[in-house]
């Protein structure tokens, strides 16, 4: 395998920014708002890893970072776990990392404001690593970019639409259909050879299932016209989604690392 010429993972996101309304009546509600610090931090972390790249490349010949970090079959099963993560911060291109980065801008800036700092940052790792391991159990080719990732947002914008459908009213079947028609299409675009479907798949997967345990589910308290969006979720629920996904993905590494279905 040659590790300076890993598949890229592209995508181009057409994400619907749905904007919860009152459950009857028009009056004020206030929702979540805060700063989306961790998406901000992500993005300057990822583009700081691509320069870098650019700096190796320029000054030894070949893209260092992405001999030490992609997703490497061999290098995993010799014990170099990081490959896992490491990944979702590396890219093979402008054009790549520009629709990673600007797809992390438009759904993280909302995900992290209704999911809070620490539980989406957790998404997104996860997202990530669960692409990871997808990829390492159903393609032998070395692989790098943060579409895993962002498909686990993807993935986790649909349940959290689909789990407070109630409070959105009519609105969430046309917010709904375009993330599924969103998903749908770059999964299409995905067959092109070069292109790294099956982590696209896995981060979709990983973002489902931690979304379904730890998304918020929004309820409208309070008297009108002083309302509010409290999400009812609790601190044990986010614990068992992250075990979830953790022990399920970390069992699929298992037995890719012992029981190899590619080389």
């Amino acid at each position: 395998m040659n590790m300076n010429q890993p598949s890229e993972e592209n995508y181009t996101p057409s994400p619907p920014q749905p904007r919860p309304g009152p459950p009857s009546g028009m009056v004020p509600v206030s929702l979540p708002a805060s700063s989306p610090r961790v998406t901000y931090t992500i993005l300057g972390i990822t583009v700081a890893a691509y320069l870098v790249q650019l700096l190796t490349q320029f000054i030894f010949g070949y893209d260092m970072a992405i001999g030490l970090g992609a997703k490497a079959n061999d290098a995993i099963r010799a014990g170099q776990l990081w490959r896992f993560f490491t990944p979702m911060l590396l890219h093979g291109s402008l054009l790549h990392i520009g629709f990673n980065m600007y797809a992390l801008y438009i759904f993280g800036i909302g995900l992290e404001r209704r999911y809070g700092h620490g539980r989406f940052l957790l998404l997104y790792i996860l997202g990530g690593f669960a692409g990871s391991v997808f990829s390492f159990l159903f393609s032998s080719a070395n692989s790098i970019g943060a579409s895993g990732a962002i498909f686990g947002l993807i993935g986790a914008e649909g349940i959290f639409l689909f789990q407070n459908r109630k409070l959105f009213g009519a609105q969430v079947r046309g917010a709904l259909n375009n993330v599924i028609f969103v998903v749908a299409i770059n999964l299409f675009l995905g067959l092109q050879p070069g292109i790294d479907n099956w982590g696209h798949m896995g981060g979709l997967l990983g973002g489902l299932i931690f979304a379904w345990f730890a998304g918020p589910r929004w309820e409208v308290q309070g008297i009108s016209p002083n309302l509010q969006v409290v999400d009812l979720r609790e601190g044990r629920e986010v614990i068992v989604g992250f075990a979830v996904v953790t022990i399920i993905f970390c069992t699929l590494a298992a037995i890719g690392m012992w029981f190899p279905f590619v080389n």
